[in-house]
């Protein structure tokens, strides 16, 4: 060993200890500035998730604030940006001859399928709320024969099929206008800003209308017409919920579609689909088409309570041509402003 140390220190040799030794210096400060930037790093993490849950309550409240505000931007954007006016003929072209168009095309129908699943959607939601009062709802339909005690079930499961007709008829009503808003929201894009603005009314018209012709069909239309077909020949009448409801439930239904006409006049011939003195010129052709329609749609056969129907749609053929001359004046002062 001596012999091997002298050697060594003669031949000036570093040994193995002494030649690793720089290494593990900077080994050792690479080490520490690992350590400390891992340390400020975890410190500013920290500080970063003390921040997030601190700011928190002020962000939502931020958020909340500029809710309406951002809503009201984009509903003021979406009622006031101008529409491309492009012949019809020139837009069935561009259909046939450029694919970015029929691409277009297919997103518009990808988007009325959102519409329509949405519309689906606030129908199971309405309907499933109107469970909660549809048993009471039961009990006053009921009432124009006696009460329920004066139906008969003879199948078991009756009075569930009428639980979920009545509560969907009920559904219907109220989701009306959010079906009529998501059927605005498709056909609004391609209206002018004017016609955008003043189709909104149609939102809450289109409820008055149909619950205004679900009120008449029932304290109206249904009285007498139940009375002559339970008096029919003198036969006592065992009656079944599910024959009972049913019909009654498709006459409010269809009588409240029916009171929705003159807002579909209104909407043509602000369009131009439709001029008034058209519907003044053919008003006889109309009455013909008005009895033939209530005779389908009344449930009994006597010209009494045919003519109980048609006296509310003959009046409603003509409210349509006050309508269309509501909307004719209308769509000429527009005209004239934007000429101006």
């Amino acid at each position: 060993m001596g012999v091997g140390r002298v050697l060594l220190r003669q031949n000036q040799l570093p040994s193995p200890h002494q030649n690793h030794r720089p290494h593990c210096r900077q080994y050792l400060l690479l080490k520490s500035k690992i350590q400390k930037k891992m340390s400020r790093g975890k410190m500013r993490k920290f500080f970063s998730i003390v921040w997030q849950i601190l700011s928190a309550p002020f962000r939502l409240l931020f958020w909340l604030i500029m809710l309406p505000i951002r809503g009201l931007k984009k509903a003021y954007h979406f009622l006031t940006d101008p529409v491309e006016d492009r012949p019809l003929t020139d837009s069935f072209a561009d259909i046939l001859e450029n694919k970015d168009v029929r691409a277009s095309v297919w997103d518009h129908i990808e988007g009325l399928r959102r519409h329509i699943l949405r519309s689906l959607l606030y129908l199971i939601i309405t309907t499933i709320i109107s469970f909660t009062f549809t048993e009471r709802l039961i009990n006053y339909l009921a009432q124009l024969v006696g009460g329920l005690e004066a139906l008969r079930a003879i199948e078991v499961t009756e009075s569930v099929g009428v639980f979920m007709r009545v509560a969907l008829l009920a559904g219907f009503i109220f989701a009306v206008p959010l079906i009529v808003f998501e059927l605005w929201l498709f056909i609004a894009p391609g209206l002018t800003p004017r016609t955008r603005q003043i189709s909104l009314v149609f939102i809450p018209l289109a409820t008055v209308f149909f619950a205004a012709g679900v009120l008449v069909a029932y304290y109206i239309l249904l009285p007498p017409a139940l009375k002559f077909l339970l008096d029919f020949m003198g036969i006592r009448a065992e009656l079944r919920p599910q024959s009972y409801f049913n019909f009654i439930t498709s006459l409010l239904f269809w009588i409240g579609v029916v009171f929705e006409f003159p807002l579909v006049v209104f909407a043509l011939t602000w369009l131009n689909f439709l001029q008034p003195h058209m519907l003044v010129a053919q008003w006889r052709f109309a009455i013909v088409i008005i009895a033939i329609l209530a005779a389908i749609i009344t449930p009994t056969v006597d010209p009494v309570n045919m003519g109980l129907l048609m006296l509310p749609m003959a009046l409603l053929y003509f409210i349509s041509i006050g309508m269309s001359y509501f909307a004719r004046s209308l769509r000429r002062k527009d005209k004239n402003k934007r000429a101006n």
